[in-house]
């Protein structure tokens, strides 16, 4: 039997822009993805029935918990398997194999990663040549941030998110990120949200974001990264908010809590301060791990 291996970034948001809810239950969002040299890997391959399974195994340094991950049809990258099975009118049965590194309900989309890689390799797999852009259209189904992990780099994302416009950017950056011991649940952070901010303003990207961006500036990208769940997060988990402290305190350019959280992101000057800035953040309430990372890096890619 053959197999198609995929690898698929994490992401964290530079800028993220909660409006009020909508119709269907999303909040309306504006906000600036980047995806980070951090990726799950995904190994599909076929089956002689019809089934769909998922295997889950955590990272060789235990870095995502894979016990936290759902082994049935509650698994997005299951989802999105089957999604594109019935899109494209094939009933031959798929076998996942996911390999977590990317931190586990941590703000950093992990499971939009696995699933972006399951519609990758899926459709090689079953020979079905979809294009990237057909595949979105699918991924836009499966969640906001799926779209976004199968193109990569930095992109604006509107609508509830799933909408993508790529951003001129120019360089890399170097991250620590700090991942908790304990996640965060999203639904419970945009009620959160909801209670401290019960009339948002519509959301909107910062001009002076994507000027930092377009010019390669890491300090002025450190003064406009912004996050409107920050404050949310932070009243579910007060701790973040000195784990934010030490960061800065030791020396980074900018620290944010990444999405819903509780993975905090800290914006390096370079890679020469991710040492000592590493053993500061080790001291840190609720540190699971430091990982140094780099970004932005490319979207779902086959890889083997």
């Amino acid at each position: 039997m053959t197999s198609t291996t995929v690898r698929a970034p994490a992401k964290i948001n530079l800028g993220l822009s909660v409006g009020p809810l909508r119709d269907d239950g999303f909040h309306e969002l504006a906000t600036v993805y980047m995806a980070l040299d951090l990726h799950d890997t995904v190994r599909v391959s076929l089956r002689d029935d019809d089934q769909v399974t998922v295997a889950v195994h955590a990272d060789a340094d235990g870095r995502a918990e894979s016990t936290a991950v759902p082994l049935d049809a509650d698994n997005l990258a299951v989802r999105a398997v089957e999604m594109l099975r019935s899109a494209a009118g094939v009933t031959t049965g798929v076998d996942l194999m996911i390999r977590k590194v990317i931190p586990v309900a941590g703000g950093m989309a992990g499971g939009s990663s696995d699933a972006a890689a399951a519609l990758v390799g899926a459709n090689a797999e079953l020979g079905l040549g979809w294009s990237r852009e057909a595949l979105a259209e699918l991924a836009a189904d499966l969640g906001s941030d799926v779209p976004f992990l199968l193109h990569g780099g930095v992109g604006i994302g509107t609508g509830r998110g799933e909408q993508i416009s790529p951003v001129l950017s120019r360089g890399r950056y170097a991250f620590l990120v700090v991942v908790a011991s304990e996640g965060l649940s999203t639904p419970e952070v945009y009620a959160e949200f909801d209670r401290l901010e019960p009339d948002p303003a519509p959301p909107h990207v910062a001009p002076e974001l994507m000027s930092a961006l377009r010019g390669h500036d890491a300090e002025r990208l450190g003064e406009h990264l912004t996050n409107d769940l920050e404050a949310a997060a932070l009243s579910l988990r007060p701790e973040l908010d000195r784990v934010l402290q030490i960061g800065v305190d030791a020396g980074a350019l900018a620290g944010i809590v990444s999405g819903s959280g509780p993975t905090c992101v800290f914006l390096l000057e370079d890679d020469a301060d991710a040492q000592q800035l590493t053993a500061e953040l080790w001291s840190a309430p609720g540190c699971a791990d430091v990982i140094h990372t780099h970004g932005p890096a490319s979207g779902a890619r086959i890889i083997a």
